[in-house]
């Protein structure tokens, strides 16, 4: 893919589809909006923001204590701040687009009629002419380009447009560049306009007059929070299925929904819908025939169809009559990513919820897309669930591990703002090594750091001396949060800097979280007794060299590591994304193993039930289960005949020397005998 980087100072961009033009817009702060940065399309209203509140526990507080406990600035973090103070938080981009103009088609046929000489060179230049708009004169004829080509199409022009807020509708309604392609003249009218915009603008009456002076022609696409659209029928199809298997632990999806009621706007809108499209040759009009739905009822009867599916459910379902049913609302462990590397369409990457009560909450990494995994899990409560979330453990600086974070924490932000709640930073641990990536987001982008407590991943390090008082106490407020005796990390196998974590509960239970690693001593000690261990399992047996190379643990070495700390219970997840629907098993799977998909929700009262539901999964997945199955005998295939060439090479070079060496060893005895002659004469 190739990046173009365009300076908003910069006229315009143009490349081999259109020009754009880019225009700079100034909003007026409003009175939330100096507390609260609103993201496109998120209200302004829904209570005031903690942004600008000076009290004890706000962001602003915080920071001013971060500052404060700085022994000594560095002149780079001076010119930091003097850059994060330079910002514009006002000042937004507009961007107005030209399609190329498109010439007209040559008419053939006609041509033919006329008499000139189509089908030969000679036509060439003719053709190249009238298309350029040029007349051409053949055998004494002056030939035109409105007689022999179709017109051409100047190109179509679309808008985008942002406006966060009130304060930026003047600054729209104003601007001359707009109103040049307000005014119906011909090349100036504006096919489709995209508003990035909050309901609360598209009430504003400013707004729908500006809106209007596009005229009847003018389609106009709105994209916000109301815009609520499956992005991914496949996740949804998967989980209604595990859904058949155990209602509880596989718990159906639900859609985030805006509780704005939605703006009634004078001229007729468009909202946003996931693969909408709108084209704008060779006739301007939308298509819908891609956009996502979801059928629950075919899903539903696409399971029930499948062989002995209907069978396993049924007989998991008996033996689970059997079970004892008191299962402990907390602690819950919800799993929102369960892939590695990168996001696919089935698994997230990195990211696993424990709630150890009704209102604490603690996020075990923070992969990208953790924020729309809480919505689709949790829907209308998401707000709720974010406010309850007080601390983020990131066990290392790959991305499919971290690169959530600043979503959850600017989403949190507005959860708190829009239930009303005072607001509380976030207890952040994670290496240290974090830190410049947040400095430079928040010097360059947004101020974020008002919104995190940091404690050093190092600092839990059991035997660790090196902790400040400061640490001490942030360390201590964040056990008293939780009602937790411990928290502790370890340094792992994987990359530099990646550790793993364990918590243990003041009742007595104890999770433990690897994060990346390979089998790793430090982690089985860390780890000793633990109610569950959620441990990596990137890859599947038989690829222990490949684990070796990419620092991972294959689906044994997990298991086997969980025995040799005698977990109660252990729970594989952080697959490779060639396992996208699920893990090949292992022979070391017992009554102890379960395996974790997106929007899994385990209690420890599930410990027994979780291995009873393998027969059901491998029959819904019998498909996958196969090809994996192939490719694995494919792999070892491969892997046996590049051996057995390797020992063709040394038992065929051992061969070759053998001749060599009785030869050697005849001339040797056939000279013995003339050296003694020769010495004896």
């Amino acid at each position: 893919m190739d990046l173009a980087v365009q300076l908003h100072t910069e006229p315009e961009y143009k490349d081999e589809t259109m020009t754009v033009y880019q225009i700079p817009l100034t909003g007026k702060p409003l009175a939330a909006e100096r507390t609260l940065p609103q993201s496109p399309g998120a209200s302004t209203q829904g209570g005031n923001s903690p942004r600008g509140d000076t009290g004890p526990g706000s962001p602003r507080a915080a920071q001013q204590s971060l500052e404060e406990g700085k022994e000594k600035e560095s002149p780079k973090e001076t010119d930091d701040e003097q850059k994060c103070a330079s910002r514009h938080s006002d000042l937004v981009m507009a961007f107005l687009c030209k399609i190329h103009p498109k010439k007209g088609k040559f008419l053939a046929a006609k041509a033919q009629e006329m008499g000139l000489p189509v089908g030969t060179p000679a036509i060439l230049p003719i053709i190249t002419a009238l298309k350029n708009g040029e007349s051409v004169t053949f055998e004494g004829r002056e030939l035109f380009p409105e007689e022999l080509c179709t017109p051409t199409d100047p190109g179509p022009v679309f808008i985008v447009l942002e406006c966060p807020h009130e304060g930026f509708v003047d600054a729209i309604c104003e601007n001359e560049t707009f109103r040049r392609y307000q005014g119906g003249l011909p090349g100036n009218e504006v096919a489709l306009v995209i508003h990035m915009t909050p309901e609360s603008v598209l009430r504003d009456s400013r707004y729908q007059q500006w809106l209007e002076r596009f005229g009847p022609g003018t389609q106009h696409l709105v994209l916000n929070e109301n815009s609520s659209a499956v992005h991914n029928p496949r996740s949804y199809k998967i989980q209604t299925q595990l859904n058949l298997i155990h209602p509880e632990i596989f718990p159906l999806l639900t859609t985030y929904q805006s509780k704005e009621e939605e703006a009634v706007c004078s001229m007729p809108i468009v909202r946003g819908e996931c693969l909408l499209k709108y084209h704008f040759r060779p006739q301007q009009e939308w298509q819908r025939d891609a956009v996502t739905v979801c059928d629950h009822n075919a899903f539903v009867s696409e399971a029930l169809d499948l062989p002995d599916f209907q069978t396993r459910v049924k007989e998991c379902k008996e033996s689970l009559s059997a079970l004892p049913g008191n299962v402990g609302a907390y602690p819950e462990i919800v799993f929102l990513g369960t892939g590695s590397a990168i996001p696919m369409k089935i698994r997230n990457v990195s990211s696993t919820l424990v709630n150890t009560s009704s209102t604490r909450s603690l996020l075990l990494d923070c992969g990208e897309g953790t924020f729309g995994q809480l919505c689709r899990h949790y829907g209308e409560q998401v707000d709720q669930v974010l406010c309850n979330i007080v601390a983020v453990f990131v066990s290392h600086m790959h991305t499919d591990h971290h690169s959530g974070l600043l979503n959850i924490l600017m989403e949190r932000r507005r959860a708190f703002a829009a239930l009303g709640q005072a607001f509380s930073p976030l207890f952040l641990v994670a290496p240290e090594q974090i830190m410049p990536w947040l400095h430079e987001y928040h010097n360059h982008c947004e101020e974020i750091l008002g919104d995190i407590r940091m404690i050093t991943s190092q600092s839990l390090v059991k035997g660790c001396d090196n902790i400040k008082p400061k640490a001490k106490w942030l360390v201590t407020s964040l056990l008293e949060n939780y009602d937790l005796a411990e928290f502790q990390t370890c340094e792992v196998q994987h990359c530099k800097n990646a550790f793993a974590c364990s918590m243990i509960h003041k009742s007595g239970w104890k999770v433990v979280y690897s994060g990346d690693t390979m089998p790793c001593m430090a982690l089985v000690q860390m780890g000793k007794n633990a109610t569950l261990l959620i441990h990596e399992a990137t890859l599947e047996d038989g690829m222990e060299r490949e684990a070796i190379e990419k620092t991972h643990s294959t689906t044994s070495q997990a298991i086997q590591t969980g025995m040799k700390m005698n977990a109660e219970f252990i729970m594989l997840n952080h697959f490779s994304q060639r396992y996208a629907k699920i893990p090949l098993f292992s022979e070391d799977f017992s009554e102890k193993v379960g395996i974790a998909f997106d929007h899994m929700r385990v209690r420890f009262g599930d410990f027994l039930t979780i291995p009873k539901l393998i027969p059901p999964l491998k029959a819904l997945f019998a498909d996958d289960i196969v090809e994996m199955e192939e490719r694995k005998e494919k792999r070892e295939m491969r892997l046996l005949k590049e051996t057995a060439i390797v020992l063709d090479k040394l038992t065929g070079g051992e061969n070759k020397e053998a001749p060599c060496q009785k030869r050697k060893q005849a001339k040797n005895h056939q000279e013995l005998p003339n050296k003694k002659l020769k010495t004896v004469n």
